[in-house]
């Protein structure tokens, strides 16, 4: 064997690489699809300071200087006043739903107050589950009320009121609150889509698939064979994270764990489904775990894990609201932070079933037709 450098030896090799890129069509899609993925969301979905974010108001006076002080937020960019509740506890229920983002209250006898110098108060609720969400928000709300003051004729120009912060159900601004419930999540997402979607993969190629064939077992007996036990490996990753959760990082669970344990089953078997319908797409391994990898990256950038969610321009939040992810944040965060029960829960969890629902027909379609 000559040991001498040979440029037609190098030309050879490279040819057939270039010839196997172009049979492996679905790993040079990938390639040139993931790349393209991630410079969209980044450049066009991913945005760190929300704007317009839903705000409840409940004003019981409307005189001059509250109009001023509405407009003054409305002009600000950061609020928009989508709901005008009754009573405080129809604004707190807005919030434990997650409908909007801030409620500011107004005394009844704000401008009256405001007249005799006494000070009165305005009282602002943040749904502060994401910090990141609120926070360029309540920190333009002294500027607001400041701007809002020097319009009335303040001579001071400072704000004769005083503006009062309730950052609920994360009172410090902890970002760990809202990271590690949501890791949950996450890491079912990965584990649960990528390894049942090798594992099955994993069988055809080496051969055992087809003696498994040769028994007496049906398409449906095999696949709920195949991720039962991934749905106690499931329960057990729960477990551990809720466990850390509580003792390391010392997240409040304010709702009920049977709950959220009950209710998990649901995420688990989405996303077990889509492993499966992965699995019966990929040719091989490599092609299943490229298949996995594209459906968790849009999920864990557009489901507001990692950014906030209203702060993505529309057509990303329409690609959001499909992804189970999305919906099981919602749910967990609400269960843990919140102590929403059942019926806050349910918005949250019909969409994931919907999904569910669809992933296991195409799932079962694809893998009945992978084994005829």
């Amino acid at each position: 064997m000559s040991s001498r450098f040979s440029w037609s030896r190098l030309a050879a090799i490279a040819a057939k690489e270039f010839i196997q890129m172009r049979r492996d069509r679905m790993t040079f899609a990938m390639m040139i699809g993931i790349p393209v993925l991630q410079l969209i969301l980044f450049g066009y979905a991913i945005n760190t300071d929300p704007r317009a974010l839903p705000t409840a108001l409940l004003a019981a006076d409307s005189g001059p200087y509250v109009r001023s002080l509405m407009a003054g937020l409305h002009h600000s960019g950061y609020f928009n006043t989508v709901a005008l509740p009754a009573s405080e506890a129809a604004a707190s229920e807005l919030l434990d739903r997650g409908e909007v983002q801030f409620v500011i209250s107004i005394p009844a006898d704000f401008e009256r107050k405001l007249l005799r110098g006494e000070q009165p108060v305005m009282l602002v609720e943040a749904d502060a589950t994401d910090p990141i969400a609120t926070a360029s928000a309540l920190a333009v709300l002294p500027e607001i009320a400041a701007a809002t003051a020097k319009e009335e004729g303040n001579p001071l120009r400072a704000p004769p009121f005083t503006l009062s912060v309730h950052k609920r159900y994360n009172p410090e601004g902890e970002s760990r609150y809202n990271i590690v419930p949501g890791l949950m999540g996450v890491i079912l997402t990965m584990t649960m889509v990528m390894i049942t979607a090798v594992a099955i993969t994993r069988e055809r190629e080496r051969g055992t698939m087809e003696y498994l064939l040769a028994t007496s077992v049906t398409p449906i007996e095999l696949m709920l064979g195949k991720i039962i036990p991934y749905i106690f490996v499931g329960y057990v990753q729960i477990t551990l994270i809720l466990l850390a959760a509580m003792l390391f990082f010392h997240v409040p669970v304010v709702g009920s764990l049977p709950l959220m344990y009950g209710l998990a089953i649901v995420f688990i078997l989405a996303n077990l489904c889509m492993g499966i319908t992965f699995s019966t797409l990929a040719a091989n391994q490599m092609q299943a775990l490229q298949m996995s990898f594209f459906f968790f990256l849009p999920s864990i950038l557009l489901s507001g894990f990692m950014f906030p969610f209203r702060g993505m321009p529309q057509w990303a939040q329409m690609i959001g609201e499909v992804l189970p992810l999305t919906h099981f944040l919602r749910l967990v965060r609400g269960i843990m932070l919140k102590g929403n029960t059942l019926p806050l829960a349910w918005e949250h969890l019909w969409p994931i079933m919907v999904f569910t629902l669809f992933a296991l027909l195409v799932a079962l379609k694809r893998f009945h037709k992978t084994l005829d």
